[in-house]
């Protein structure tokens, strides 16, 4: 990352990058734009939650229909149904923490890792960042593990730099918060669930997804894991290709969300002709 005074922001001029932060907000605008959203967009809202928190799940290894995953209503069980259930649970927060995450983002990323654990576990390393020595346990993400003090200096920079603020494009910042979040698996479980609930954040907050209508969850499910870990590794290895590719797979994510939300849109209007 650069070392300007504004590093996020810096990533903007990547080869590319801009390219993906248009292409975003023209999609982001049309959707917002339809005329379905003018009178139902609190059922376009509760849509895209959903599946959302599918698509997030399915990337952490609970690959549900999305028929099931709304007609489920037991989550208590090991596996699969826990994931999902966790999935589910960060959506609903997620929304609820906009304010604290502009004062204080690692509060907000132990509230969520409590809300994905699960408030019946007594595991002491809920809710806080790993120490040394202790397990992670995050099967899908095949990459060299940071140590915990590497850990802690970078997530208290991370930190610092949200709450200093940036000119950053909100796509930017959001891919970046994704990524170091995944490459260090600050908790012991539920990291790719937590990034991408903080991703989620990030787009919500910043303006240009208000709504959280544009489940960028969708998009990055829709691309599939291996194309996941491959721009995350892009992300992880520092280079200016690795960051712009990792910056523009998170975009499509969105783009992808938009047409899904589109989609509802239409199939909402169809419905009401």
């Amino acid at each position: 990352m650069s070392t300007t005074a504004d590093p996020l922001a810096a990533l903007g001029s990547l080869p590319g990058v801009a390219d993906s932060v248009d292409s975003v907000r023209k999609a982001v605008d049309r959707v917002y734009g339809h005329r379905v959203m003018r009178r139902r967009s609190t059922e376009i809202t509760a849509e895209a939650a959903l599946r959302a928190a599918r698509g997030s799940a399915a990337l952490s290894g609970a690959d549900w229909a999305l028929e099931e995953v709304r007609r489920r209503s037991d989550f208590g069980g090991e596996g699969e149904p826990r994931t999902v259930g966790a999935a589910l649970r960060l959506t609903a927060e997620a929304g609820q923490l906009l304010s604290v995450w502009r004062q204080s983002p690692l509060r907000v990323l132990a509230r969520l890792h409590l809300v994905a654990a699960g408030g019946d576990r007594p595991d002491a390393s809920v809710g806080r960042p790993r120490l040394a020595g202790e397990p992670v346990v995050e099967p899908l993400v095949e990459l060299p593990l940071p140590g915990a003090d590497e850990v802690a200096g970078r997530l208290e920079g991370l930190a610092g730099l949200l709450i200093a603020g940036s000119a950053a494009p909100a796509l930017v910042t959001a891919a970046v918060v994704h990524g170091e979040l995944l490459a260090l698996r600050p908790f012991g479980s539920h990291n790719g669930l937590v990034a991408r609930a903080a991703e989620r954040i990030v787009l919500v907050g910043s303006g240009l997804d208000p709504k959280a209508i544009c489940p960028a969850e969708v998009g990055h499910a829709e691309q599939g894991r291996d194309a996941y870990a491959a721009a995350l590794a892009g992300y992880v290895s520092g280079t200016p290709e690795g960051l712009a590719a990792w910056i523009a797979h998170c975009g499509r994510a969105v783009e992808l969300g938009v047409r899904e939300s589109t989609a509802v849109c239409e199939a909402l209007q169809r419905g009401a002709a």
